[in-house]
């Protein structure tokens, strides 16, 4: 792989959904660059890490999880760390025994997979599920290069999202 692949993904309702975005591309490039320097320069409730399947396992290709929302409290830091953090992992790996990711590739290349977890979010199942699905779908929209152009240009008329609705 030489080229950079964007994926976005947002997966499930309520407090436990789960929009996940990823950068995947070569280790040598500037994918890897932007890994290393954001795993260098965390900032206070912003501590990007290695996704894991277990202690001392990381999923490949190397995974950075990249929190969204700034974790304040203990609990939420815990979903983080947690279940989010085993389905991006597990979500992962998912993607590279589907073939999404070549199994041939993946210590060439590093992603980048920037994780929403709501504050309000209490169901760490659906949390691991939810991240789970949404990583892979990510992976899956960057590697087909998702959307497609007309999609979006029709859909420029009545932008919506789960916050906010145009007219």
């Amino acid at each position: 792989m030489t080229e950079v692949q964007i994926g976005e993904s947002f997966i499930g309702e309520g407090a436990e959904a789960a929009h996940v975005n990823t950068v995947l591309g070569p280790r040598d490039g500037s994918v890897g660059t932007a890994w290393a320097g954001a795993l260098a320069g965390p900032n206070p409730g912003h501590q990007p890490f290695v996704a894991i399947l277990r202690p001392g396992l990381p999923v490949k290709p190397l995974t950075l999880f990249v929190n969204k929302a700034t974790i304040s409290e203990h609990d939420h830091g815990l979903l983080h760390w947690g279940p989010a953090q085993a389905g991006i992992a597990a979500g992962v790996a998912d993607a590279v025994a589907d073939g999404v990711v070549r199994a041939e590739q993946v210590d060439e290349l590093a992603l980048i997979a920037a994780v929403w977890v709501n504050p309000a979010a209490k169901d760490p199942d659906l949390v691991y599920r939810n991240n789970r699905e949404a990583v892979r779908t990510a992976l899956n929209a960057g590697a087909a290069r998702e959307p497609d152009l007309d999609r979006v240009l029709q859909a420029r008329a009545r932008p919506h999202n789960p916050f906010y609705t145009a007219d």
